[in-house]
């Protein structure tokens, strides 16, 4: 009889479903990883069986701390995941089976006045992941966490359910962040978020990076440790991805974060691999090996995520999603890096050509845009904010008439954006917010009607988060930044030390607090504002607060 850990390996299995995979069946290469991301090696109906006692810990086993997010009027899901060894190939856990895990949310941080309560079973399958989608809490207001297992209890974590889509809310205050390469830097940024009085937290890309990380951390330049030899190639297989995000989340910086605040998160490029597009990846290979790699890289990020959507069984990993926070505010998370065509004309900053200007390219997918566009049209909300991934709005790199820009932002996909840029005029959108990463500098935005024209209509703004840690300290004005000011009219503000945003919204107004370090490549960096712009409800266009 074959002994149950002697089963093939989740890699394996994935590999072997893709290479069997009729990629017919399927409409596309992204609905093909995600069929193999959640359709192999899941908890079978006979996983009772294989349950342990929780005595068998004997470390501690929340070592990547707590997390929640997609915060309902009524329900938020928490997050912990058991790794008793984190930075070790299966984490000291049986790689089969199952342990019941207790948690509670409650009225007070305490735990006198405990709301709900209960169990659920971290399954070897899912990395010994939770995801609890605890439902009839009260809407908009904060509530506190916590895990058991056996004799070791997690972390408390703080969180907040979002506010009844109906209310009169008066004000919502929320940071955006992106871009945290642990090699190039310590997640200081994260230390201050902590302490900051926000409803929520919007992460939009790149939570975890690829490429492998020597044995001191990359410009971490550990003295005290020594990253295991695991850690030192590119990120490929399921194993692989899952001992990057431990390393990640076994961060103390990232785990207060996580626990100060509820989180919505969004993917970019790195997640997977630098600028893949849809099914292509970076560098053409093999589509086979990239099918099983993108599945394993997507079931990392849902396992080590406080994600409700999707189900794991689902055959989808579908992250664009709406929330509403009262009247205040409609939020609608985008994906641009999931369904979006080829980059054109090679990738990189390029001329525009026939090939980037076909009208035929999509950015978001023809169902997501449709599922936009029908958002903007039902909206009630004074603000319609849209956390995303690229640089939505036009950027030249010289004061020269004709441009290089970049195909792997929106420039490269012209057509799509003025799809966009329709789908608001129809809807007759007056309080447009984009919330933007992945350049790993802050920019803040006029969002111009006519992308060409800087004297053209302002429909909205849009406001880009610097990067947590990618690209290292940084500097308050890089060697282009003369260059970038002077040839784009519209750009307000452009600075390239790390950080992250703080946007605050009441009916009036939108206001945007760039907060930089002043380094990040060794501990103890200090904060500080580097801007404050505002924008009128109504009266778009941003002003110095």
């Amino acid at each position: 009889m074959t002994r149950p850990d002697a089963r093939p390996s989740p890699d394996r299995m994935l590999r072997e479903a893709a290479a069997r995979l009729d990629r017919r069946r399927f409409l596309t290469v992204t609905s093909a990883a995600a069929a193999l991301a959640f359709g192999v090696n899941l908890p079978s109906a006979q996983a009772a069986d294989a349950e342990f006692a929780p005595q068998v810990l004997k470390e501690n086993p929340f070592t990547l701390g707590v997390a929640s997010g997609d915060p309902l009027p009524n329900a938020v899901v928490l997050w912990t995941r058991l790794a008793p060894r984190p930075l070790e190939p299966g984490f000291g856990l049986p790689p089969v089976g199952s342990v019941r895990v207790g948690w509670e949310i409650s009225r007070d941080e305490r735990f006198k006045r405990v709301e709900r309560r209960g169990s659920a079973r971290a399954h070897a399958e899912f990395s010994y992941s939770l995801h609890v989608d605890v439902d009839g809490l009260q809407a908009g207001r904060e509530y506190w966490y916590r895990f058991t297992v056996g004799s070791w209890t997690s972390p408390v974590g703080r969180t907040r359910t979002a506010p009844a889509r109906g209310r009169r809310l008066e004000s919502a205050r929320l940071a955006v962040v992106s871009c945290q390469a642990y090699e190039d830097g310590y997640f200081t940024a994260y230390r201050h978020l902590a302490d900051e009085d926000l409803d929520a937290v919007f992460h939009v890309g790149d939570y975890i990076y690829e490429y492998g990380i020597d044995a001191v951390g990359g410009d971490r330049r550990y003295t005290d440790r020594t990253l295991p030899s695991e850690l030192n190639h590119e990120t490929v297989s399921l194993e692989d991805y899952r001992l990057r995000y431990s390393l990640y989340k076994n961060d103390p910086d990232l785990q207060h974060a996580h626990a100060a605040h509820p989180w919505y998160v969004t993917w970019d490029d790195h997640e997977v691999e630098n600028n893949y597009a849809a099914g292509i990846p970076e560098k053409n290979q093999d589509p086979v090996p990239f099918v099983a790699r993108r599945a394993a890289a997507y079931r990392a990020y849902w396992e080590n995520q406080p994600l409700r959507l999707p189900q794991p069984r689902g055959t989808e990993l579908t992250l664009y999603r709406r929330v509403h926070f009262g009247q205040l505010a409609q939020f609608d998370i985008l994906d641009t890096r999931q369904y979006r065509d080829d980059q054109a004309n090679g990738d990189g900053w390029k001329y525009p050509t026939p090939e980037s200007e076909d009208p035929k390219r999509t950015l978001m997918g023809a169902a997501q845009e449709r599922w936009f566009a029908e958002g903007l049209r039902r909206s009630t909300a004074t603000w319609n904010v849209v956390p995303q991934q690229v640089v939505f709005s036009r950027r030249k790199n010289t004061t020269a008439e004709r441009s290089k820009l970049s195909m792997d932002a929106w420039d490269g996909y012209p057509a799509a954006r003025e799809r966009f840029l329709t789908a608001v005029d129809q809807a007759g959108t007056k309080n447009l917010v984009l919330l933007t990463g992945d350049v790993h500098v802050a920019y803040a935005f006029d969002v111009k009607r006519n992308v060409d024209d800087p004297a053209s209509r302002t429909v909205g703004v849009e406001l880009v988060g610097t990067s947590i840690s990618s690209d290292g300290d940084g500097e308050e004005r890089p060697s282009d930044w003369a260059t970038m000011m002077a040839a784009n009219p519209h750009l307000k503000f452009f600075d390239a030390r790390r950080g992250y945003t703080v946007v605050s919204l009441d009916h009036h107004r939108a206001r945007a607090d760039h907060r930089v370090l002043s380094h990040i490549t060794r501990p103890g960096g200090t904060l500080s504002t580097a801007s404050s712009f505002v924008t009128e409800a109504g009266n778009p266009g941003l002003h110095p607060a």
